[in-house]
């Protein structure tokens, strides 16, 4: 059998679902080849969508017509926005998932997109013809042809399960792995690597001593993830906290032969910021305890996941040590945490659109770009499904600086700088985190995205109706002027200094004490324009807020950006040979050669090349 499609999407994770539901929005003829159609969009570890910059990511995403926050919101059984206790640049949402309607939810999604297709098979084989893909075959020999392939395989890629000394191959607990389709792209020259990821151990609620431990409930305001989403539907549920203790140590600590990271049986890198129970005691030796979140993976299942306990020791060490914790001494558990290793591809070997250098039409995203975590999947997802589409069907490329998105900042690092451990995503990354809040992601992708065809005509009403009404605020705090005698009452009540003198209303709403909110009770044309706003008000009042008490950071950010944009302007591929510049030093020539990069910007940012380096690039370009 054989089929023609224009865009071929293998896998059906979060980089997959949001590729395919991109491309095919578009116009592309899509195709998504998933092994099991029951597990799309399967949250393999922490069924949880959000975090520290990781929230700020699924924002883009919906900023730009993709779906992973609509999904979230549909089936969030906890929310919360951590970080408030900092500036705004920090706030990063997070939600706590129903695990099987999650999937479902994606599968509802995709089943109603006009031009996707989805086919349950496992692919081996990706077809080349003169440096360009033509398709794919699968394990049933069916061959699918395309003019542009993306690879979303997650940890599937000649996937190894770890359990104490125990080894099982397989994409994650229970499911089978995929084979040759590594060897098969490897063959164009693709340089393949090996990562390491796991799991925590899931847990019966019911023989949890729940009231010995710390309660962490959500939060039930009007912030969401999707600029698009309807109030939470589901359940609002709580989590819990404890914490370990020396004799868990003790008993993790006596287990380390046992442990696949430390006798040898594992050799490749796991995440830095996700580390396992075992290296934790090992890299902290002197801490007596470490927290752990037990968290529910569905509104009605009893099913518990240990946050904090990701481990691939055997399962009697992990259940023995698990009983030293009080609240843990009757503990029953459904499976044990278990590692996992699996193949990637080194991401220097892709343009900044995702797709190979040395294969025309094929496309990688996600894992397999040695990244860890759903939401730097599903951005590189949607980048790498809106860029297929105009590789079939031709259009500008679309790519993300690192002023617009994290997920600019995200493949930047990728493509720039590699990666030798599994790349997790940090406000700290990111150099414009002011310009990259959370509040605003709408504001700097939406129109984008609605020029390409891809965000719909209804967000794009919603977004112009937003800029509107927050103009009118802040257009009004500008013109407003405050006397003493209306204000002081309120100010000293509030905890703030009385005025002196009269001054302009976006002076005071500039103090920490002051906000659009209270303000509004004691300035009737502020109380009357905010009450007239319909729709998302509290979501407007709180944008404009942010924007009037960060004006002068956001200012500052975008001129230095700014700055920097004018070597991103300087398109520097092809026009070096750097193997016969010898006045830049020999690790530059060498960086230099492997990454190609676009721009001298790029080139800035690449290990090993320094100022000097770029100084030389810019003499020799008459600048």
């Amino acid at each position: 059998m054989e089929f023609f499609y224009d865009v071929i999407v293998i896998g059906a994770g979060h980089a997959g679902c949001e590729a395919a539901a991109a491309s095919a929005n578009m116009g592309s003829k899509t195709c998504l080849i998933t092994m099991d159609m029951n597990k799309i969009g399967q949250m393999s570890c922490n069924p949880a969508i959000g975090g520290i910059a990781k929230g700020q990511i699924v924002r883009e995403i919906d900023a730009l017509g993709g779906y992973t926050g609509i999904v979230t919101d549909r089936t969030a059984i906890q929310f919360r926005m951590l970080n408030r206790s900092k500036g705004p640049a920090m706030w990063s949402p997070r939600a706590q998932c129903d695990r099987e309607k999650f999937i479902w939810a994606w599968r509802e999604v995709l089943d109603n997109i006009p031009n996707l297709r989805i086919w349950q098979d496992t692919v081996d084989e990706l077809l080349v013809e003169n440096g360009e893909v033509t398709g794919v075959r699968t394990v049933w020999g069916v061959v699918f042809h395309a003019r542009c392939v993306i690879v979303t395989a997650g940890t599937f890629l000649n996937g190894l399960l770890h359990v104490g000394r125990v080894q099982l191959p397989g994409g994650r607990m229970a499911e089978p792995a995929s084979y040759n389709l590594t060897e098969s792209i490897a063959r164009h020259g693709i340089t393949v690597g090996r990562m390491k990821t796991g799991t925590p151990v899931r847990i019966d609620k019911r023989s949890v001593h729940l009231d010995e431990m710390e309660i962490q409930d959500g939060e039930n305001d009007f912030h969401s993830f999707s600029y698009m989403s309807e109030p939470r539907k589901l359940k609002q549920l709580c989590c819990w906290t404890c914490y370990t203790n020396p004799e868990v140590h003790r008993i993790l600590r006596e287990g380390l032969p046992e442990s696949p990271l430390y006798n040898g049986q594992i050799q490749s890198i796991g995440p830095r910021y996700c580390p396992s129970i075992e290296t934790k005691i090992v890299t902290f030796p002197d801490k007596e305890q470490h927290q752990l979140f037990l968290e529910p993976e569905g509104e009605t299942t009893n099913e518990l996941y240990l946050n904090g306990f990701s481990s691939s020791l055997p399962m009697e060490i992990q259940l023995e040590a698990l009983r030293q914790v009080p609240a843990f001494r009757d503990i029953a558990v459904y499976r044990p945490g278990y590692a996992i290793e699996y193949d990637y591809f080194d991401p220097t070997q892709l343009r900044h659109t995702l797709e190979s250098k040395l294969v025309k039409g094929l496309f990688l995203a996600g894992q397999v770009n040695g990244t860890t975590g759903y939401e730097e999947a599903a951005g590189q997802g949607l980048v790498a499904g809106i860029n297929a589409h105009i590789s079939c069907h031709g259009g500008e490329p679309f790519t993300l600086g690192r002023d617009e998105a994290y997920i600019g900042v995200l493949i930047d690092d990728l493509v720039t700088k590699g990666v030798d451990e599994p790349y997790r995503m940090f406000t700290s990354r990111a150099e414009y985190r002011i310009l990259l809040r959370q509040d605003d992601a709408d504001m700097r992708l939406t129109e984008r995205s609605y020029r390409l065809g891809l965000a719909s005509q209804e967000r794009y009403y919603h977004l112009c109706r937003k800029r509107e009404k927050i103009d009118e605020i802040i257009a009004l705090t500008k013109a407003f002027s405050i006397k003493p005698a209306l204000i002081n009452g309120t100010l000293e009540s509030l905890g703030t200094t009385p005025l002196a003198h009269g001054c302009k209303l976006i002076d005071l709403i500039g103090r920490p004490q002051i906000t659009l909110a209270n303000m509004s009770e004691v300035i009737r044309p502020l109380g009357a324009l905010i009450g007239d706003i319909a729709e998302r008000k509290e979501e407007i009042v709180e944008a404009a807020e942010i924007k009037i008490k960060y004006q002068g950071y956001i200012e500052r950010e975008k001129m230095i950006a700014d700055k920097m944009q004018r070597l991103e302007s300087i398109k520097i591929r092809g026009r070096f040979d750097y193997n016969e510049l010898q006045s830049l030093s020999t690790e530059a020539r060498q960086k230099l050669t492997r990454i190609d990069p676009e721009t001298l910007a790029q080139a800035s940012r690449i290990p090993g090349v320094s100022p000097s380096d770029i100084n030389v690039l810019l003499v020799l370009l008459g600048r």
